[in-house]
C-alpha cells in the first residue's frame, strides 16, 4: 500500500495527508486513486463531521506528476493520460465539494494546477504567509479540471476566473485573501492551531445543518428562484426533523448553551 496519503480520525475530525514532499505533493496515478478513495471513504464515514485536507512539507500540492505525465506522453499512453479526468480528478472534486459535512484545505504551501482546484472545491481554505496559488494549466498548454472552472468563477467572478486562467502566475496569500480565494491568513507557525481551531468548532456543530445549508448553496447556483425556494424548505424539514434541533431549541427555551450530536 502507498503511503502517499495519510488518513487520521480523531473526535469527528478527519485529516487527509497528501504525503510526497519530495515531489511537492505532486499527484501520480497511485496518490490519486488513494486520495479519490480516501476523500470518499471520509465522506461515508459517520464518525466524520468534518475534514481537513492538507499536504506535507513545503507545497499543499502542486497537481499532476508531470514526470509521470512526459512518460506516458512519449509512450503514446493516451488512455492512461486523459481518462485520469474522468476517473480520478472528477470523482475527488465531487467528493469534496459534495460530501453532507463540511471541508477545510489548510493549504500549507503552494497550490497549484490541481491542487488549487480541490483547494476550491472545499468551503475554508485557512492560508499559511507562505502559500499561494498558481493555475497553472495553460503554462502546458492544457485546459483546466478538478473542478476549477465551476469553483473559480462562484469564488471571484467569470472575468477575473478567465484572466487567472489564462495568464497563470503565483497568487500570493495576501492577494488571495483580497481576491477572496482564502477564508483567513495565517502566520506558517500558526496554522495547524487555526485549523485545529476551527476544525473543532465545525465537530461540534449541527452537521446535518451544515451539509443542507452547504447542498442549498450549490443547488441555488444553477437552478431558479423558485426551485431553490423548494429545496430550501425540504432542507428545512429534513433538519427540523433531527435531534440537534429540538435540543438546541430546547436548550434555548432553558438559556443553556446546545449540545449537538450530528443527527
Amino acid at each position: 500500500m502507498s503511503d502517499s496519503v495519510t488518513y487520521d480520525v480523531s473526535e469527528g475530525v478527519a485529516t487527509i495527508t497528501l504525503n510526497r514532499p519530495d515531489a511537492m505533493n505532486a499527484l501520480d496515478i497511485a496518490t490519486k486513486v488513494l486520495l479519490r478513495d480516501t476523500i470518499q471513504a471520509a465522506a461515508e464515514d459517520d464518525a466524520v463531521r468534518v475534514v481537513v485536507l492538507t499536504g506535507t512539507g513545503r507545497a499543499f500540492c502542486v497537481g499532476q506528476d508531470l514526470k509521470e505525465h512526459i512518460g506516458l506522453l512519449q509512450a503514446g499512453d493516451t488512455e492512461a493520460l486523459w481518462s485520469t479526468v474522468p476517473d480520478h480528478y472528477a470523482p475527488i472534486a465531487l467528493a469534496l465539494a459534495e460530501m453532507p459535512k463540511p471541508v477545510i484545505a489548510a493549504v500549507n504551501g503552494v497550490a497549484a494546477g490541481a491542487g488549487a482546484s480541490m483547494a476550491f472545491a472545499c468551503d475554508f481554505r485557512i492560508l499559511s504567509e507562505t502559500a499561494g496559488f498558481n493555475f497553472a494549466f495553460t503554462g502546458i498548454a492544457l485546459s483546466c479540471d478538478t473542478g476549477i472552472s465551476w469553483t473559480l468563477p462562484r469564488l471571484i467572478g467569470q472575468a477575473r476566473a478567465i484572466e487567472l486562467l489564462y495568464f497563470p502566475r503565483t497568487i500570493k496569500s495576501a492577494e488571495a485573501l483580497e481576491l477572496g480565494l482564502a477564508s483567513s491568513v495565517v502566520p506558517a507557525e500558526g496554522l495547524e492551531a487555526a485549523v485545529t481551531d476551527l476544525a473543532a468548532k465545525l465537530a461540534a456543530g449541527p452537521t446535518v445543518a451544515y451539509a443542507s445549508v452547504r447542498q442549498s448553496v450549490a443547488y441555488a447556483a444553477s437552478h431558479t428562484l423558485a426551485e431553490s425556494l423548494a429545496f430550501e424548505a425540504s432542507k428545512m424539514q429534513l433538519t427540523g426533523d433531527t435531534e440537534d434541533h429540538k435540543n438546541a431549541v430546547a436548550s434555548f427555551v432553558a438559556k443553556e448553551k446546545p449540545t449537538f450530536t450530528g443527527r
